[in-house]
């Protein structure tokens, strides 16, 4: 069955502990039927996440991309040349000492990971977006040193507000830049009010600094 209709099981034994087999205190009571609204793949995708840390059903990113035309899927990048626009969930951040304050963000979407090196000035522009950033779309242009395709820094957006409308119908505007930014913020099992305090509960990164 459904989550939704699992849950909504689970919750209708409020017998007294233990409950009994049979009956009608117990798993014999019959209740009325109940057709229950179907969840959307992204709030599948949340509770997924909520209770895994990972989803086998989609990734976030595939229900975001039709608000993100602008992005090149990951998979393409050893393709590119040039300049780019890349989104994807962060999932490590490194500083190695000997790197002379160098960032390297590690990048998620749908189709596999982006390399991401940040030069120091960059950094000090776009401090807040890449120090807390779950979900950014970064601009910068394509360098390779052999097999590995890096992309280099020049700028980075935070967008993890789109994170908390995955559990809505998207909307794709004319301005996808401000596609789904007025959509209300998903109700989730975390206490965090903001949406970047969402994203952070529900998407955390592994950060070495």
């Amino acid at each position: 069955m459904s989550r939704r209709d699992a849950l909504w099981q689970a919750k209708a034994l409020k017998a007294p502990k233990p409950l009994p087999l049979f009956g009608m205190d117990g798993e014999g009571e019959r209740e009325p039927m109940v057709d229950l609204p179907r969840m959307t793949l992204g709030q599948e995708v949340i509770e997924d996440y909520l209770a895994l840390r990972l989803s086998l059903r989609a990734h976030p990113l595939e229900i975001l991309r039709p608000n993100l035309p602008e992005s090149l899927p990951h998979a393409k990048l050893a393709e590119a040349r040039g300049r780019v626009v890349i989104t994807g969930l962060v999932i490590t951040r490194q500083r190695p000492g000997t790197a002379s304050g160098v960032i390297f963000l590690t990048l998620e979407d749908e189709t596999g990971t982006a390399n991401v090196v940040v030069w120091t000035k960059v950094y000090e522009t776009y401090r807040a977006a890449v120090v807390a950033g779950r979900l950014l779309r970064v601009t910068g242009r394509i360098e390779r040193d052999g097999q590995v395709t890096h992309v280099i820094a020049e700028h980075v957006a935070d967008l993890s507000h789109r994170l908390s409308v995955l559990g809505h119908p998207l909307r794709i505007a004319a301005e996808t830049e401000r596609a789904g930014e007025t959509l209300r913020p998903i109700r989730t099992a975390s206490r965090a009010r903001h949406p970047r305090e969402q994203a952070r509960k529900l998407f955390p990164s592994r950060d070495f600094h």
